[in-house]
């Protein structure tokens, strides 16, 4: 199941205004040109941010993400028809032989439930082509993220064009490694709803991702440093042999 921030449709419409920089995207698509990549799946591709910005390089682009409001959201921007989009995630996936799969942003650490990590694993990997790459992140437990997750550190009011204000911040509601639930709360200055959405990701240690992903015949080429925030996440890129 996709968190409300995804699956609910008002909260799709908004998720890219009150998150414009996406600027962590650059070094995956410098990666997708590193492996010369002309087929792309984009796992837990949301509302379609990277995969539009592949597509816009003449890259053959497969989305699929759970969230069908999201999904929604994908399909009514420009350009949008050269994207192939999937209502669901990488444990049930058509036929492919793509040349990169990648995990952007949270998605690793959202799928949070141990067998379901474990198939989207596999799922990823049937749908590679021999050569191919799986790229994905995942912070470092060590950094703690999590103690930044607060109303003082992440309360802001965004102008959203059509919407109007709409005041939203994140508040850590349970740490339990390598589980951390936290609750994301929105509210609309049009009428004053108040939205939420919880979410639960799951910090792994970077030896038991290596771990995993021997376990499914991957091998781990290089673990790299995100650019955007150095010292704090892992970066793996795992190839099928």
């Amino acid at each position: 199941m996709a968190d409300d921030c995804f699956a609910h449709p008002r909260l799709a419409a908004i998720y890219d205004p009150l998150d414009p920089d996406r600027s962590d995207l650059d070094a995956y698509l410098q990666m997708a040109e590193e492996f010369e990549a002309r087929r792309v799946l984009d796992i837990g591709c949301g509302t379609g941010v990277f995969a539009l910005l592949l597509a816009d390089r003449r890259t053959e682009v497969v989305g699929v993400d759970p969230a069908r409001a999201s999904i929604e959201v994908a399909r009514a921007k420009r350009g949008s028809e050269r994207v192939r989009w999937i209502c669901g995630d990488a444990t049930d996936l058509p036929p492919l032989q793509v040349d990169l799969a990648t995990m952007t942003a949270n998605v690793a650490q959202a799928i949070a439930d141990p067998q379901t990590w474990q198939k989207a694993l596999r799922g990823a990997r049937e749908a590679l082509r021999p050569g191919g790459h799986l790229v994905f992140e995942t912070r470092n437990p060590a950094r703690r993220a999590w103690e930044e997750w607060n109303r003082e550190s992440s309360y802001r009011v965004t102008e959203i064009p059509r919407v109007g204000l709409v005041e939203s911040w994140v508040q850590l509601m349970e740490v339990s490694r390598p589980l951390v639930t936290f609750r994301q709360i929105y509210r609309f200055g049009g009428d004053g709803q108040v939205l939420t959405s919880d979410s639960t990701l799951r910090f792994r240690e970077r030896d038991e991702v290596e771990r995993d992903l021997d376990a499914h015949g991957y091998v781990v080429d290089d673990v790299r440093d995100a650019p955007d925030r150095p010292g704090k996440e892992f970066v793996f890129l795992a190839r099928r042999p």
